[in-house]
């Protein structure tokens, strides 16, 4: 709402809340009328109005509101943090996804509810937010939705284990987290992909399909930082979907 009609709303409910002024009274009754607030002056030659965060739109700046210099300074002062309070790996990584926990849980409810009520493309008409009961759409919307709201792309690869019917793998060459991170020789084994873990572990749990999520470093010669996010079912997640499939849904 701009200023002027700001200022005429104003007008219209103080006339209508003001008694009318009596006939021969030298006095009126109705409230003063604060005056609008003068406008802001005009710029030098050669200059420009910073804009505010209000004036933009608010789908315009997804994906794109946290510089990556910021976020490796943020997370590089977690890792120092929970370095100094823990007394080996495992504990490391467990405080690490807990933290990642807590986002996932803000995650579940707020992309489902921001696609449809600010659709990225007015040519579509997004329908409400829905469950899912199967679990190929849920670890599909993982590994592009959640991974693209995240870091701006899908994860780079998304595989069923060839030897356990409850493990799957979501594979990221270049974690953009891990990329300022450089792991003593004597901590090898850790991963600070822990942090995705969790919020990838949060999403799957809420949305109904709970699972143990862990990260595992895994280099390979033309990926030096390749990450492998690790999603071990439950079995009841299985034998729901055993389920559903000899149903036909």
């Amino acid at each position: 709402m701009n200023r002027d009609s700001t200022s005429s709303s104003t007008s219209r409910f103080s006339s209508l809340l003001s008694p009318a002024p009596q006939v021969g009274s030298s006095r009126s009754s109705t409230f003063p009328i604060p005056l609008p607030t003068p406008s802001l002056p005009p710029l030098p030659a050669n200059s420009k109005r910073t804009a505010l965060i209000y004036d933009r739109a608010v789908t315009k700046s997804r994906g794109a509101e946290v510089s990556a210099g910021a976020w490796a300074f943020l997370f590089s002062e977690i890792v120092q943090y929970t370095q100094k309070r823990v007394s080996g790996i495992g504990e490391f990584e467990k405080r690490l996804n807990i933290l990642g926990y807590r986002v996932g849980t803000r995650l579940l409810e707020l992309l489902p509810l921001r696609d449809y009520l600010f659709p990225l493309s007015s040519l579509r008409s997004p329908p409400p937010p829905t469950r899912t009961l199967r679990l190929l759409p849920i670890l599909s919307y993982v590994h592009s939705t959640l991974y693209r709201y995240l870091f701006g792309r899908p994860a780079d690869s998304l595989e069923k284990s060839t030897e356990n019917e409850d493990e799957y793998m979501i594979g990221d060459d270049d974690m953009v987290i891990t990329r300022g991170v450089e792991v003593p020789r004597d901590m090898s084994e850790l991963s600070c992909g822990a942090l995705v873990a969790g919020i990838i572990e949060a999403v799957m749990d809420g949305a109904g399909f709970p699972a143990r999520v862990t990260a595992h470093s895994v280099p390979t010669i033309p990926h030096p930082r390749r990450t492998v996010i690790l999603l071990k079912l439950d079995p009841e997640v299985l034998a729901r979907e055993a389920a559903m499939v000899g149903a036909g849904k």
